[in-house]
């Protein structure tokens, strides 16, 4: 693996691009419904998420569909977001991290000082505060890693360097991404909110009405 030197924050000298990648290629089999097509504040979670993450910061959202999953891919293009549809289903979601960060750089070419914002499809309740201090403190550093953190539990999404889409294709294929974090903790920077939305995880019916009272003010 090859090493990446530690570089400390500062002030970037100019804007770079950002882009959002969404693997959506689960089967939300725990939820018993696509969860990014339940209803969420007038639209469904996927809308919701592309409306949020629709910015001037963000040069473009990738979301990354099962081939079978037709609905989804019919909500999304609709948007101003890019699906993208592999050949097959894959089978992890670092499979379909990988298919996203391809697609990027197939299009885009992002340079290394770029960066891309991950958003896993278990953890799609982005409040736009979250967004904006998160892209605030990206936009004035240089951190390899940056991500949101509330009493001591790391959140999503997760914001990272493009030079560290290759590292994640050199990872064994049995780990996720998390391995790169956990085995590089020089990497990482924290950015602390009192937003509990960073920690949603959005797996089950009860996950569900749960984040839905949350986010409403009602604290169940």
């Amino acid at each position: 693996m090859i090493p990446i030197p530690r570089l400390d924050c500062h002030m970037a000298d100019a804007p770079r691009r950002l882009f959002a990648l969404i693997p959506a290629a689960g089967r939300s089999r725990r939820m018993g419904a696509s969860k990014l097509l339940l209803p969420w504040q007038g639209t469904t979670v996927i809308e919701y998420l592309i409306h949020t993450l629709t910015r001037p910061d963000i040069t473009a959202i990738v979301i990354v569909i099962r081939p079978d999953d037709h609905l989804l891919q019919d909500v999304v293009q609709r948007t101003s977001a890019l699906a993208v549809v592999p050949d097959h289903a894959p089978p992890e979601m670092r499979d379909s991290i990988e298919f996203g960060l391809r697609a990027i750089r197939q299009q885009f070419a992002p340079t290394d000082d770029e960066g891309w914002l991950l958003i896993p499809a278990d953890h799609p309740l982005i409040e736009p505060e979250v967004l904006d201090g998160l892209v605030t403190r990206w936009s004035q550093g240089d951190c390899h890693v940056l991500l949101p953190i509330l009493d001591q539990r790391r959140g999503h999404p997760t914001l990272m360097r493009w030079s560290l889409a290759e590292r994640i294709e050199q990872l064994p294929e049995d780990v996720g991404v998390n391995t790169l974090l956990r085995s590089s903790p020089d990497l990482v920077s924290e950015w602390p909110t009192d937003h509990d939305s960073v920690l949603a995880d959005l797996d089950t019916p009860e996950d569900y009405a749960f984040w839905q009272q949350r986010l409403a003010g009602d604290p169940g």
